[in-house]
């Protein structure tokens, strides 16, 4: 293992095993020992970092088949198979980390972005809601959902989201930049407008600001 691949899974390995046993449904003594789990997650790490998701993906297979129902793999293959455009395997895996974990945010946020990119919208602002219902304010929650409501036209409870978000983060790009996206689309121009420039303020480089704003002057 390169220094990397050992700055990786310094301090890693422990927690990995950790999760996979206890949240594996059997009694039966564990059938992989922790460097096995470890040499599967590292493979699955470098793969990814190449964008090669179907080798990052086969690199678990053993782990998964030994422990099926366990929340960290299944959690990982989530995300993964979404990454590589698998979205009904995504959508498996993170309904499975969910039931192994109830109270878990990271499957739900996972599987609300494989949603959206499926365009099951209403799936995905149901999630969304459920997340606010544990976490008001959660960061990512907050934002894929008024992102979500926006795409099927409900730009005021979208807005509202996005409002209470930015008392919090008021110089937020990310939220500003939803905001402003969204007030295209109710057609105030000149709110957009001057969303647009603070956005492109707080980040010089912004593709969407410098879109809209380019768009808009035209």
């Amino acid at each position: 293992m390169d220094r990397r691949g050992k700055e990786i899974f310094q301090g890693k390995a422990w927690w990995i095993l950790l999760l996979l046993l206890i949240m594996s449904n059997s009694s039966a003594a564990p059938v992989l020992d922790s460097a096995e789990i470890e040499a599967g997650y590292y493979k699955s790490y470098n793969y990814e970092k190449s964008s090669n998701y179907p080798d990052a993906i086969k690199s678990l297979q053993l782990i998964y088949q030994t422990y099926p129902k366990a929340y960290g793999i299944n959690n990982r293959l989530g995300y993964l198979y979404r990454l590589n455009r698998q979205f009904k395997n995504s959508e498996y895996h993170y309904k499975q980390a969910i039931q192994a974990q109830p109270d878990a945010l990271s499957p739900r946020l996972g599987l609300m972005l494989t949603y959206l990119q499926m365009e099951a919208f209403d799936e995905a602002n149901r999630l969304g809601f459920q997340i606010l219902n544990i976490d008001f304010y959660n960061y990512y929650g907050n934002l894929r959902l008024a992102y979500g409501l926006r795409l099927i036209g409900n730009n005021e409870m979208a807005e509202k989201i996005l409002l209470k978000m930015l008392a919090r983060y008021p110089s937020d790009v990310l939220y500003l930049t939803e905001l402003g996206l969204l007030t295209l689309s109710n057609g105030e121009v000149e709110r957009t407008y001057a969303i647009m420039k603070d956005v492109q303020i707080l980040d010089p480089e912004n593709v969407t600001a410098k879109s809209v704003l380019l768009s808009l002057s035209q």
